[in-house]
């Protein structure tokens, strides 16, 4: 493969960390969720099986602290089969150039998020102005600008299939960006919302800092279009999920996440929607 991979010129680290920042909970015996700062990301097989499937590569700078904790967790010198990636927004694929260039990997991603992985297209600018915390304010600072993977990034197969993920399903569901996507198992009604669904007010400072569970939907700031995000939400929804992990916040279990998925599903719009920002209505 070709290796003129690039991130966007205005890439770069930021200095906010949650409570949860480089600890790691199990999902499930094959699954487990990592916090790099104050985004997740989710290593996919058995513990010291020397092989596994990374979703998602966290913020910028963290690369090495991922591959430390992948050989903590699947044995030394373990390297991925591939990353799958829920999208392409700089906290989900900050550390990915580094990764790939280590473990020498194929990224998978839906078609519609390939313009902002290849260098094609840059991300609609942050909004600022979205009702909602501090972090929104902040994000006119955050990176927009299109990555380019050259030859490494692949579009996900048509049949809803995850590349050596044989027990996944990956769900489209767009709104936060165009090719959003969730991963879904059947056999034990396992989500991988990625950010289509989060679990802590993403927007707002000391929810992010604490860790304050709260069910939410995707980061306000980043969000393009609400009409999709609506639909999206209730695609999951209708997956009645047990297990739940998301690109932002704590995973949600059981009684606890049926509890949350009933809160969402009878409060939508109140819950997800902000009552004012440059794309609000936009779509409706």
């Amino acid at each position: 493969m070709q290796n003129v991979m690039y991130y966007g010129k205005d890439y770069k680290s930021l200095p906010v960390s949650s409570i949860k920042s480089k600890k790691g909970v199990e999902i499930a015996s094959d699954l487990y969720q990592y916090t790099t700062q104050i985004v997740n990301i989710v290593f996919y097989g058995e513990p010291s099986s020397q092989s596994f499937v990374l979703i998602d590569t966290g913020m910028p700078g963290k690369s090495k602290e991922i591959i430390r904790e992948a050989e903590a967790r699947f044995g030394s010198h373990a390297k991925p089969k591939a990353i799958i990636l829920t999208h392409g927004h700089f906290d989900h694929v900050g550390s990915i150039i580094e990764l790939i260039k280590y473990w020498d990997v194929p990224v998978y991603a839906h078609p519609e998020e390939l313009p902002y992985l290849t260098g094609a297209k840059d991300y609609p600018a942050p909004d600022a102005t979205v009702d909602g915390g501090l972090i929104s304010k902040m994000s006119k600072i955050f990176p927009n600008k299109a990555i380019n993977l050259d030859g490494y990034i692949k579009a996900l197969p048509e049949d809803f299939s995850v590349p050596y993920m044989p027990d996944f399903k990956w769900v489209h569901t767009p709104g936060h960006t165009p090719g959003h996507i969730s991963l879904y198992r059947a056999e034990d009604s396992l989500l991988v919302a990625g950010d289509a669904i989060t679990t802590v007010k993403q927007d707002n400072l000391k929810d992010v800092l604490t860790q304050k569970q709260a069910i939410y939907g995707p980061p306000r700031y980043f969000t393009t279009n609400w009409a999709q995000v609506k639909d999206s939400i209730r695609k999951l929804l209708a997956l009645k999920p047990e297990i739940i992990t998301t690109g932002h916040g704590r995973p949600l279990k059981n009684h606890e996440a049926q509890r949350k998925l009933d809160e969402l599903n009878n409060h939508l719009d109140e819950i997800i929607l902000p009552k004012h920002g440059k794309y609000v209505n936009q779509n409706d």
